[in-house]
């Protein structure tokens, strides 16, 4: 029995972290060959190795926002396994939920340059870079949302912003490019997973699940990547979902049905 991605050439961006290793090793388990890209050799490397570094796999270390860096991934594909059919997304950064009014005037601009860059400008250049490919190969792009995307409440202004312009992404670039590339997303809720935290702000890594975090989730489960990289291949198949353009799947265990509640938050200004 064939995977669902038999014959596919997936490139997948943040490839080293927690939704990105299990979109990599599902992907490589449905059959496809994979670019993994990261920005951090050291955990890219593990990750080959956990894999047992298979034929079907080929990294790539680099910042994933960079033009330059974003050639390179496409080249690496083309010189190992061909013209990439699936380009996934898995990149991210986020504020650490840093209030509005904590954020001081003269960081505000250079942290929003940040969390822009790297959330949807790096899904830009990359899309652009393999363009060629995906339009070749009647292509699909798989991005990573969050619920920060559909609600406030999910991080602080620039992560949710940045959030929400990615939605704007999949759906104009769905509209622009259809019907030769389909564009999707994922939009996962809370995840087991470390998230990194804003450069300009000083902010360090963190771990994304925090205590009690389980209680509050209408589910009372919060998946692994491996449980949400189905959807990943779903979106990636030629054939599953061939009908399906400019669409989100909301996988983030209820909270939209029922929202992160808290009081508010003005009334300390």
């Amino acid at each position: 029995m064939t995977g669902r991605l038999e014959g596919e050439i997936a490139l997948v961006t943040g490839a080293a972290g927690g939704l990105g290793s299990a979109v990599v090793r599902r992907y490589l388990a449905e059959g496809a060959k994979v670019v993994a890209a990261d920005l951090r050799p050291g955990p890219l490397k593990e990750l080959a190795e956990a894999l047992g570094s298979p034929a079907e796999l080929v990294t790539v270390a680099g910042d994933a926002s960079d033009w330059e860096t974003s050639k390179e991934m496409v080249e690496a594909a083309h010189r190992a396994f061909g013209q990439i059919s699936v380009y996934t997304s898995c990149v991210g950064v986020y504020d650490h939920n840093v209030q509005f009014s904590e954020l001081a005037g003269d960081q505000l601009g250079a942290a929003l340059l940040e969390c822009w860059r790297i959330n949807v400008g790096s899904v830009l250049v990359n899309l652009r870079a393999v363009l060629d490919d995906l339009a070749a190969t009647r292509g699909r792009a798989v991005l990573t949302g969050s619920y920060a995307a559909h609600a406030p409440g999910g991080g602080g202004v620039l992560y949710t912003s940045s959030k929400h312009a990615l939605l704007g992404v999949v759906k104009q670039l769905a509209h622009e490019l259809a019907p030769t590339v389909r564009v999707n997303a994922v939009s996962p809720g809370v995840l087991p997973t470390v998230m990194t935290g804003l450069g300009t702000l000083g902010q360090g890594a963190k771990d994304a699940v925090l205590p009690g975090t389980e209680q509050a989730l209408p589910l009372r489960q919060i998946p692994t990547g491996d449980e949400l990289a189905g959807l990943y291949v779903t979106l990636a198949s030629a054939a599953d979902t061939a009908a399906v353009t400019g669409t989100v799947l909301v996988a983030d265990s209820g909270l939209l049905t029922r929202g992160l509640g808290s009081p508010s938050g003005g009334d300390e200004l």
